[in-house]
């Protein structure tokens, strides 16, 4: 027990890191020494909290399940704060390491083809699998569906890895944005589905919140992607007059 609680702290320090610098990369100038500052700050923030949720899951898994009373039923317990806590700290984690990659990258988009990168993703499609068909048995419908977000985001990210001629330019830059916002929503809805309910803990199955980093991530994805579409789309030039 001491363990976890200490695991606990560092996860809500490296929790609030993340989801206070979050936002610095989403109101400050793309490509900014600030954009980049607070986006490194956030990356490395949830890096560590997703590190952390995992073995916070593991440890959940194998008890006690009176750290919170509130639930009693124990498979429902060890869906709740063992798998899905994993699987959101794995889907965090993929979402920074590939948000990062296809900048990094962004010259030589067949890098993320490698192992080292097509493991972190497959260990996302795994782990949500497995939460989507655990929330089935235990009749949590919001596992599957946080399940199914995560599994059809990374197979968005093969599509861009794996298509066969090279994509439009500026094409990472949209990539970049939602794997980051993705990350973000990942991390939020860690954060109200498991650690807001010590507090609340009769909102547990409240689709409120559980829905709602969805779609306020969702939208800024959509904001941002019409946004860099716009910005590289080639300028019409306006009627020029007749030489005389």
């Amino acid at each position: 027990m001491e363990l976890f609680e200490a695991l606990v702290v560092a996860h809500v320090v490296t929790g609030t890191v993340g989801l206070a610098a979050f936002w610095g990369p989403v109101v400050t100038r793309k490509g900014a020494s600030n954009h980049r500052k607070w986006g490194k700050a956030a990356c490395y923030g949830f890096l560590g909290a997703g590190s952390l949720a995992i073995a916070m899951a593991l440890l959940s898994l194998y008890g006690p399940e009176w750290r919170h009373p509130e639930i009693t039923d124990r498979a429902l317990f060890d869906g709740l704060f063992g798998w899905m806590m994993l699987y959101l700290g794995v889907l965090t984690i993929g979402f920074v390491d590939y948000g990062l990659a296809v900048v990094r990258h962004s010259r030589d988009r067949r890098a993320l083809r490698r192992l080292r990168y097509q493991a972190v993703i497959a260990a996302v499609v795994v782990s949500g699998a497995w939460c989507g068909i655990y929330g089935f048995k235990v009749g949590h419908p919001l596992m599957m569906l946080v399940a199914f977000i995560g599994i059809v985001a990374m197979l968005i990210q093969q599509v861009y890895i794996w298509r066969p001629g090279d994509p439009p330019r500026g094409t990472y830059i949209g990539e970049h944005f939602r794997a980051l916002i993705g990350m973000g929503i990942s991390a939020y809805t860690a954060f109200m589905s498991v650690g807001l309910i010590r507090l609340v803990p009769e909102q547990v199955f409240n689709p409120a919140i559980w829905a709602g980093p969805s779609v306020i991530g969702v939208s800024l994805i959509l904001y941002f992607t019409i946004r860099a579409q716009r910005a590289s789309a080639p300028k019409v030039s306006g009627v020029r007059p007749h030489p005389q």
